[in-house]
């Protein structure tokens, strides 16, 4: 007589339901309704939006016009301040100044944060303390020795002045940026580019440079936007009038007299359409490149 081994019936697991919150206790932000949360917001878009559409009512608006809507809609202002009032070099100018000032901030500030981020030498922090306190500096406080310097070099009157300027005084933000990026990047990816018969320059282009995307967009839009939005500069570098920038071009459309509002709205909109929509491609690179390079890896 076989014996046969009987399976022993393992009874089903019961499921047991996940934990509840007790009874009368919810999360915070299930307590809140929504009206606290829409409220703020909306008044903060309020006070946002009401400047821009009220530059938008003096631009579009004929003159002499009290009008809350910019109706019958007219572009006399903009024809105004592009042609009589030189703004068409100005924006040239500008965006000169602005894409030389990128570039030659996001190459030196690369060098520079790559030694940083890879290198030790004895001055290194005595270095990043000295970027650091560069930053409490303000511009208007070395205009004379610059003045004097550019004199010297026969640059007074010249783009290349500001666009000096203008990189000198964004490279310390943006080297210790980028150096706190480059720091995020595995060292290990380097040495195996370094293992496959690449030396360090080739490495860092194949291998390190593709991951600094969002940091690169990130310092070159900061490089941009200061440069293009800066006054100071420009207003004591540059006397013609066909080498000005749009900053100093909109203090021009104001006198001791009177001030032409249509004129001068117009040439704002001018001045802040481009900006708008560099920001609005980059948003995305723009928030990982500083939120990347905003803390050490």
């Amino acid at each position: 007589m076989s014996i046969k081994e009987a399976t022993p019936v393992v009874p089903a697991a019961r499921r047991t339901p996940p934990p509840s919150h007790p009874s009368g206790r919810h999360r915070a932000w299930d307590e809140v309704p929504r009206w606290q949360i829409y409220l703020p917001l909306g008044i903060y878009l309020l006070f946002t939006l009401i400047p821009f559409y009220w530059i938008l009512l003096f631009a579009l608006r004929p003159s002499g016009s009290t009008s809350l809507v910019p109706w019958p809609m007219t572009f006399d202002h903009f024809d105004k301040v592009w042609n009589e009032r030189s703004f068409g070099t100005y924006f040239q100018n500008s965006v000169l100044v602005g894409v030389a000032t990128l570039l030659m901030t996001t190459l030196v500030a690369l060098a520079g944060g790559y030694a940083l981020a890879r290198f030790d030498f004895k001055i290194k922090r005595a270095f990043m303390l000295a970027l650091l306190c560069s930053q409490f500096v303000p511009g208007a406080l070395l205009l004379v020795p610059l003045f004097e310097i550019f004199a010297e070099l026969q640059m007074i009157n010249s783009l290349g002045s500001v666009i000096l300027a203008e990189t000198v005084f964004q490279l310390p933000l943006s080297m210790i940026l980028l150096s706190n990026f480059i720091k995020n990047v595995p060292y290990s990816l380097e040495e195996a580019a370094w293992v496959d018969g690449c030396n360090r320059f080739t490495g860092f282009r194949i291998v390190v440079l593709p991951l600094l995307r969002p940091g690169l967009i990130a310092v070159g839009s900061f490089a941009f936007v200061h440069s293009w939005n800066h006054f100071l500069f420009a207003l004591m570098f540059l006397n013609n009038q066909d080498k000005q920038t749009i900053p100093v071009g909109l203090n021009t459309l104001m006198s001791a007299d009177s001030v032409d509002l249509g004129a001068l709205a117009a040439g704002g909109i001018i001045a802040a359409v481009p900006v708008v929509i560099v920001f609005a491609f980059i948003q995305k690179w723009l928030i990982t490149g500083f939120s990347a390079g905003a803390v050490k890896g």
